[in-house]
């Protein structure tokens, strides 16, 4: 009886070679990603220009409740009850503020009479400068441009209405947003540990011992940034102030109002600052004047920058100076004096939690770094007989 015939054994198939290289795939997963992280931050952005009343005066809230929390720290640590601290707080940086405004309206009116000679002055000085060549502005000129001005006044009417209109509605925004200021404010002083935690508990469970860990870090990098530029804005005030009197340049008060307020937006506002400072003495005072007092602001700069920073910042604001310069920048080129107020802190403090989160301890994202209970791990350990 013949045998069968065994069917032949199948043959191994040989895997085909993939046409894509490897280094293409891992580029390509990279670049996937990239553009998932960008289009997230393009929404973000998005969603801040368009709710930009809400978030602006938001984040003016986060930094002053940064600015008055060691104050009240302060207050509470001398047995001062929480609510009272919290007011006193408030009152001090409100007394602060009337209190410049009323200092430089006193300046102005009671130099107000010299004042108005020296412009009377220094515009016969640029009139008879521009009259002259290369400029050649002769008052038949300046008389034709304001007439000029005044027509095109006369016909545009009622678009300059509409922009009237259109700046008292700002102002009722502006009134809003002081609002939304002094709520935030309030509120992160009273409740802020608590709404913290409310925001954490959004997220994973597994996530909230790094998140809260980026948030503490967040908030440190926020309040000694803070401090810090409080510090480095009173002393290039008082600095720049100090040479405007002693030169005998009229508004010394204002220009240090104006320096001081100016040195919370890095290097844009201390550039506004100096400007000022320079261009009122030139115009009241001559060039020689000016020129000391560029002198004066370029010193107090480089004191600021090479030994007020270094010493006061240390390593709680880990920011390249290159990071600031761009920040503003871009702060400014998306969003205006808003945009490079808020661009140097929101860097410095999100790179403090990028870095907080990324070295944080896995153990203590699940509680198994700490115990608040020290038997229950024996309980929870069965015993060796």
């Amino acid at each position: 009886m013949p045998q069968p015939v065994p069917p032949p054994a199948p043959q191994p198939t040989i895997p085909r070679p993939d046409p894509i290289p490897e280094g293409l795939k891992i580029g390509a997963g990279f670049a996937g990603r990239v553009i998932i992280i960008a289009a997230a931050l393009a929404l973000v952005g998005l969603l801040v220009y368009e709710f930009s009343e809400i978030v602006i005066p938001l984040l003016i809230g986060l930094i002053l409740s940064a600015l008055l929390l060691p104050l009240e720290s302060w207050f509470r640590r001398h047995h001062v009850p929480k609510w009272i601290s919290i007011v006193l707080a408030l009152l001090v940086v409100f007394g602060v503020i009337v209190g410049l405004g009323l200092l430089v309206t006193q300046q102005v009116i009671s130099e107000l009479p010299a004042l108005s000679k020296q412009i009377t002055t220094a515009l016969k000085s640029a009139e008879s400068l521009l009259a002259t060549h290369p400029f050649g502005l002769t008052e038949a000129k300046i008389d034709g441009y304001v007439k000029d001005a005044t027509t095109y006044l006369q016909k545009n009417a009622s678009s300059i209405g509409a922009g009237a209109a259109a700046a008292g509605s700002s102002a009722i925004h502006v009134l809003e947003g002081v609002f939304i200021v002094f709520f935030v404010t309030l509120f992160a002083l009273i409740d802020g540990r608590r709404i913290w935690n409310f925001v954490v508990r959004m997220f994973p469970r597994r996530a909230s011992g790094r998140i809260n860990a980026a948030g503490d870090a967040g908030w440190r990098t926020l309040t000694s940034f803070i401090r810090v530029q409080l510090i480095v804005a009173a002393t290039d005030a008082v600095g720049i102030g100090i040479g405007a009197f002693a030169l005998g340049v009229p508004l010394a008060v204002p220009i240090a109002v104006v320096v001081f307020f100016g040195a919370f937006v890095p290097v844009v506002g201390a550039i506004v600052g100096g400007i000022a400072a320079v261009g009122i003495a030139l115009v009241f005072n001559g060039w020689v004047h000016a020129l000391i007092m560029l002198g004066i602001v370029l010193l107090v700069q480089q004191l600021e920058s090479h030994v007020l920073h270094p010493l006061l910042t240390g390593s709680a604001v880990k920011v390249h100076p290159l990071g600031i310069v761009l920040g503003v920048i871009a702060g400014s080129s998306v969003a205006g004096v808003a945009g490079a107020f808020f661009a140097v802190p929101f860097i410095a403090t999100v790179n403090s939690m990028i870095v907080a989160a990324y070295h944080h301890d896995p153990d203590e994202i699940t509680g198994a770094g700490h115990d608040p209970d020290p038997k229950a791990k024996e309980r929870r350990t069965p015993r060796k007989e």
